[in-house]
């Protein structure tokens, strides 16, 4: 049995230090989410001091939406110091599938790193794991087969959890499916609740040792934010302020009533 608000309350309790290496255009929403959801948030891309900031920190976030060369060597050297240290690294996997770029850079970091969990929506796993996809800029357009058990054999395969985002979020380590039906169809109209999402993931895996289930319980928590957020805004800017609001005020009734796992 998967209890979200017995994790989220370990968050608020410990406020682990989550560090980012990640996407310029939504840096500002994932620090803002984190804090909402009781961890700390640090961003630290410098090659410099990358490694030393993951040393300190209880779960890494990779996300490689704005991409560069240099910003790859700062997560190899970021999250090889994490793998030392045996905490958490979430490989946010944006735009997997649409360039030679983001391709070739997601599997140097796969090959290259224990990536505890791996997330993308459904054309950046199929991409990752050699299925035909169409992903055009940062938005899944189409998979050919079952994405389903795509995941799971890709979960196998690299010995990871691997997270599938989507109107139902699929959540896999290759022996156990979650799915998640938490969320609202505003969560999509604003930029960032992507990379949100591999936030309060890496925020629930620092507290909780079993990532699927640690997975699963964060994208419940962060869809019944969005639910609450939704029912209180008039359009897309409201809605990411009221979002804010309620992650901050969620409690374990409100979860326990409308938690959507199964």
């Amino acid at each position: 049995m998967i209890k979200p608000y017995d994790i989220l309350k370990a968050i608020k309790e410990r406020k682990p230090l989550i560090h980012h290496i990640t996407n310029w255009v939504t840096i500002y929403d994932c620090a803002n989410i984190t804090r909402a959801f009781g961890a700390l948030p640090v961003m630290a891309h410098a090659r410099e001091e990358a490694a030393e900031m993951a040393g300190i920190a209880s779960a890494l976030v990779l996300n490689i939406g704005t991409l560069t060369p240099e910003l790859i060597d700062s997560m190899i050297v970021a999250g090889k110091k994490a793998n030392q240290k045996k905490i958490p690294i979430i490989l946010d996997a944006v735009g997997a599938g649409a360039t030679k770029l983001r391709t070739k850079s997601t599997s140097k970091l796969m090959s290259r790193l224990r990536i505890d969990v791996v997330k993308g929506n459904a054309g950046e796993i199929a991409s990752i794991a050699g299925s035909e996809a169409e992903v055009r800029g940062v938005e899944s357009m189409g998979v050919k087969g079952d994405i389903t058990e795509i995941a799971k054999e890709l979960a196998l395969k690299k010995k990871t959890v691997v997270v599938v985002t989507g109107k139902v979020d699929v959540i896999t380590d290759g022996k156990r499916i979650f799915k998640v039906l938490n969320g609202d169809a505003r969560m999509g109209s604003v930029v960032g609740t992507g990379c949100m999402s591999a936030s309060i993931i890496a925020s629930f895996c620092s507290v909780e040792k079993d990532h699927a289930k640690a997975a699963a319980a964060a994208l419940c928590c962060f869809g019944i934010a969005g639910e609450l957020a939704a029912k209180k805004s008039e359009g897309p800017g409201t809605f990411k302020e009221k979002f804010y609001d309620e992650a901050s005020k969620l409690d374990e009734k409100g979860i326990e009533t409308l938690k959507k796992i199964q």
